[in-house]
């Protein structure tokens, strides 16, 4: 026993040693650590998202006059670079931006590899449409977005691929439309003509009719006397600021049943159906800067209407809100009024017809002799804790702030043109 008790000892201790090491041991130091941003592995993979495009794609490098991220392989930056003509586009390009360029054609040799491409910024440049050669787009069978506008065309671009879903080409000097020219865009959801030289005669023939997928379409700022025909029933937001349409026919909105924001200010509409705007799905209506000497109903889900600079005298709350469902609240929460000839504010019974309305702007208002006037309310605000706030209620530059503010002009496409005046 006196020789075992020294050896029995000993691997005592090598046990103790032993088991702490497995006690203190952090597994997570081997497994959850951030890996180490200078460690490079001998093959570079990057992930591709697209599984049709050929796995070489990244060896075959960027053209020099444009710029390719290595975090991005499949898209090529060659944006205001002064270029004049479109460089040799590489095989695996998916998104190209050239915008703020010198570029006045698109040839048929443009993408002539370059097949794979989803987007195409050629937004401003100098292109006019009888230096784009025919079918050069429609030769891009995945091509989902083409930004044209800010250019010099004076007719629609035809043909386009039928893959097309988004087609921005305002700002422009369109004023020429091919027969059947859309005929071929079956999934286009977006698409935008603002400020451009369209009249009533190249909308005749229902144009837009075929586009059964179409939920924006953007018309501001053209030569528009009358509403456009035969709008698809999938439409969701239309824009038609800065025309000159007087008159929107009764029954007009029955077959755009989803239309969510109507944009019709800075028009010459005086008379109109006082059910027109009866739309189940509507929450934003603008018609501002028109002729309107009376209101109109107002659809129970609308939030916000924007009335400004009318000729209304009086808002009649019996044709507004003809009766009181207090199953079914009205959801009109913002109304402007400012600059249409009110008298007097407008009666309280308005919140109970629309009990969750907390902002009437009232501004300044016209008298019979074209003078301005002020009503002892500017800015009415309800469900309001602040004291500081309720100050601002009478202040005339936060007024003149609070249409901004409170409206909800964010709602369109962020290349829409309402801010922009």
């Amino acid at each position: 026993m006196g020789f075992l008790s020294p050896i029995f000892v000993i691997f005592f201790f090598l046990g103790v040693k032993v088991h702490c090491q497995y006690e203190t041991y952090q597994w997570d130091e081997d497994y959850d650590q951030e890996p180490d941003d200078d460690y490079q592995t001998g093959f570079p993979f990057h992930q591709n998202v697209d599984y049709g495009v050929p796995f070489h794609q990244y060896t075959l490098g960027c053209v020099s006059e444009c710029f390719c991220p290595t975090n991005f392989p499949s898209s090529m930056y060659c944006d205001n670079r002064k270029l004049k003509a479109i460089p040799n586009i590489p095989m695996h390009i998916q998104q190209l931006y050239l915008q703020f360029n010198e570029i006045e054609g698109v040839t048929a040799n443009s993408f002539i590899n370059a097949t794979y491409l989803k987007e195409i910024n050629l937004s401003y440049n100098k292109i006019k449409s009888q230096k784009i050669d025919y079918g050069v787009f429609a030769k891009l069978p995945n091509l989902l977005q083409l930004h044209l506008e800010h250019n010099n065309l004076e007719e629609f671009p035809f043909p386009l691929p039928k893959s097309l879903e988004r087609l921005l080409l305002g700002y422009n000097e369109i004023s020429k439309l091919q027969t059947n020219a859309m005929d071929g865009l079956v999934n286009l959801t977006m698409l935008d003509l603002c400020y451009n030289h369209l009249h009533d005669s190249l909308l005749k023939d229902k144009i837009f009719a075929k586009m059964e997928k179409l939920m924006q379409l953007n018309l501001c700022n053209n030569r528009l006397e009358s509403m456009p025909p035969g709008l698809p029933s999938s439409l969701m937001y239309l824009s038609l600021e800065n025309n000159s349409i007087s008159s929107i026919p009764e029954k007009y909105f029955d077959k755009l049943p989803k239309l969510h924001a109507l944009r019709l200010s800075h028009n010459k509409l005086q008379d109109i159906p006082y059910n027109i705007f009866n739309l189940p799905n509507l929450v934003e209506l603008s018609v501002g800067h028109n002729k309107l000497k009376q209101a109109f109903y107002i659809p129970r889900n609308l939030e916000h209407l924007y009335l400004q600079n009318n000729e209304i005298e009086k808002m009649n709350l019996t044709v507004m809100c003809p009766s009181i469902d207090p199953l079914h609240h009205h959801h009109l929460t913002y109304i402007r009024v400012d600059q249409n000839k009110l008298k007097e504010p407008i009666s309280s019974y308005i919140f109970f017809c629309f009990p969750h309305i907390h902002t009437i702007y009232y501004g300044e208002q016209r008298s019979t002799n074209g003078q301005t006037i002020q009503l002892k309310t500017q800015v009415f605000r309800r469900f309001q804790d602040d004291d500081d706030e309720s100050e601002d209620h009478d202040d005339p530059d936060n007024a003149h702030e609070s249409p901004e503010q409170e409206g909800a002009e964010g709602h369109f496409d962020p290349h829409y043109y309402a801010n922009q005046e």
